[in-house]
């Protein structure tokens, strides 16, 4: 049996909207030129929303899912450019952290005591739910990353207990993070339809993450019976990474910490816990 891990002070858990494709990082063309920066601006203050640098991050990007959870396991992970048709000079980003074969060990661990099937996966890289906004988030690199990913069925009930499994790395020095979107509708941004359901599901989703933790649970797992909620996420995959984030938030009360209007839709982040304060030396 493995040590027990020293206890240190608990992370929160962040659901952030990492935006569209590369859009940080090109002339925004597809509506307003300012379309991103409300939400580039946020990402670059993240280190604050946390409080304290986190020792390592565990990311759950709405662009990852396998038939059982995967754990990236790399030491190196490489970059894997997952969007097509923007300009080439997005297609050389770079985001060069390091992944932490020991941090996808330790995950592993949580998975099996919980009984969760999954297995390691030593040559997946970083997708751009993560690169994208993480340059912005923790430009310098040097923290170690390791990407969980989703299981395909998209169940609810399965991604909250998935977050649960990994609660206890909040006690470890680990930030969990999903990355995704609370409204991803992909035809039918920048509509009046986007304008209206997005509001009227974001409203749903706001009251949904900040109540208390047994109703959160509860809502949130029959989330496809919100108002607006199909016209809003026709396939849930940008959805399912809060669900982690939500399961790992304990008896964590939600607060709404990102909110704006983007491609005409409303998306919103959402963090659970506290920042902890940062000990001067």
């Amino acid at each position: 049996m493995s040590p027990q891990p020293e206890r240190r002070p608990r992370l929160p858990a962040v659901f952030i909207p990492h935006g569209g494709g590369p859009c940080f990082f090109m002339d925004w063309t597809i509506g307003p030129a300012d379309t991103w920066d409300r939400l580039a601006e946020f990402l670059r203050s993240f280190d604050h929303l946390v409080g304290s640098r986190p020792e390592a991050i565990i990311v759950v990007s709405g662009h990852h899912e396998g038939d059982v959870v995967e754990i990236t396991s790399s030491s190196s992970p490489p970059m894997l450019f997952d969007y097509y048709g923007f300009p080439d000079h997005t297609y050389e980003l770079s985001y060069p952290a390091p992944g932490s074969p020991a941090l996808a060990g330790r995950v592993g661990e949580l998975l099996a005591a919980a009984r969760i099937d999954h297995r390691l996966d030593p040559d997946r890289g970083f997708d751009h739910g993560v690169f994208v906004p993480f340059l912005l988030m923790y430009p310098d690199a040097d923290i170690p990353v390791v990407q969980v990913s989703m299981r395909s069925d998209l169940d609810p009930g399965f991604h909250l207990g998935l977050g649960e499994a990994l609660a206890p790395l909040r006690d470890e020095g680990v930030l969990i993070v999903g990355s995704g979107l609370s409204y991803h509708n992909m035809s039918a941004f920048m509509t009046a339809q986007a304008a209206r359901d997005s509001r009227i599901f974001d409203d749903w989703l706001d009251a949904a993450c900040t109540s208390q933790p047994a109703t959160r649970q509860s809502k949130l797992g029959n989330w496809g019976r919100a108002p607006a909620a199909r016209a809003a996420h026709p396939r849930e995959e940008h959805l399912m990474p809060l669900m982690v984030v939500a399961g790992a938030a304990g008896d964590d009360v939600g607060r709404t910490v990102f909110r704006d209007t983007a491609m005409g839709a409303t998306i919103s982040g959402y963090a659970f816990g506290s920042p902890v304060a940062t000990t001067a030396q």
